[in-house]
């Protein structure tokens, strides 16, 4: 049997309404949710117990609660706890405003988290224009609509640089990338060799995949002094499996300087299969190369930048979208 602990009820004042010390106040959330809790168990120790408190101290607050709303809400006897007529019209809407206090407090958790500021990213070629790259934006953008993006350009030659000087925050580029920086991993897929549209190669092309064999003979595009060596290396499979050096043509910045000496027959280069797409240009032609390694896609950054807001916020799109992102290297 429960004992409901004794309490007087407050005299009802002129206005009809309990007068209390502090009776101005609207009810509190605290005081709903204890209400809410007591109307489900209706019983004073099983819902005390539910919300780790006493009974005493639940008593006080649901009387509080009636004197605040100026209806009683409960009937007590010794043996049971019933809802009134006015508890019972008045539960849906105590239930709504805990309902709407929990999504203001969520949304306001959520608004306390989002990032500001400038994110300054670099992007080499055509990273820019890449779906894994759009996706990350999108929905860095939904996440922190306060956190302006910036996008700047970068050349073969100076896009660890520019890293390295901190002038972006992070990059989208193509390993292999150099140490110190740190990547995630966004995408991979085939390099395809660019030529001139009228080389025989193209036409044998037609026919079958190429093999690094076959371009053996043709100068590659080569990178400015300024770029890693490693990694346009690494672009050019130099050397040759069989351990032959590729042979280097002239010198481009850029991907549009790479296209136009392509075009002009001066020499070949491979790209990301996704230039077939980006880059269609007349006079040239993507094959595909049987043995050419993949290549993959990334997002770089420096040791310890992701510790910035707007650089986690940044890595963590990326996990959220990027269906190859995998954790830092």
């Amino acid at each position: 049997m429960e004992q409901v602990p004794p309490e007087d009820r407050p005299t009802p004042g002129a206005a009809g309404r309990p007068e209390v010390p502090g009776d101005d106040r609207d009810p509190t959330t605290h005081q709903l949710r204890l209400f809410l809790t007591l109307a489900r168990e209706l019983h004073f120790g099983r819902a005390a117990q539910r919300l780790f408190m006493t009974q005493p101290s639940l008593s006080r607050q649901i009387r509080l609660l009636e004197n605040r709303l100026g209806a009683p809400l409960v009937d007590r006897t010794s043996r049971s706890v019933q809802l009134t007529e006015a508890g019972r019209m008045l539960l849906p809407e105590a239930e709504n405003v805990v309902a709407a206090m929990s999504r203001l407090r969520s949304r306001a958790a959520e608004q306390s988290r989002r990032v500001r500021g400038l994110l300054v990213l670099g992007f080499v070629a055509g990273e820019s224009a890449m779906p894994y790259t759009h996706a990350i934006l999108d929905e860095l953008t939904q996440r922190h609509p306060a956190l302006s993006v910036e996008l700047r350009m970068l050349t073969f030659g100076n896009q660890f640089e520019r890293l390295a000087d901190h002038d972006v925050d992070a990059a989208f580029l193509r390993p292999p990338l150099p140490p110190p920086l740190r990547t995630m991993t966004l995408a991979v897929e085939p390099r395809v060799a660019c030529l001139r549209a009228s080389d025989p190669l193209a036409g044998l092309a037609a026919e079958r995949a190429l093999t690094l064999t076959d371009l053996a003979e043709h100068r590659m595009v080569d990178m400015p002094a300024s770029a890693s060596r490693v990694w346009w290396d690494d672009w050019t499979v130099n050397p040759r499996p069989d351990g032959t050096p590729v042979q280097f043509g002239p010198v481009v910045a850029d991907i549009e300087g790479l296209l136009t000496e392509v075009a002009r027959g001066h020499a070949i280069s491979f790209l990301p299969e996704a230039a077939r797409r980006l880059y269609p240009r007349p006079g040239i032609r993507y094959v595909d190369v049987a043995d050419a390694p993949l290549s993959s896609a990334a997002l770089a950054w420096l040791p310890g930048h992701h510790e910035r807001p707007a650089v986690a916020a940044l890595l963590d799109a990326a996990r959220a979208v990027a269906p190859l992102a995998k954790p830092p290297l």
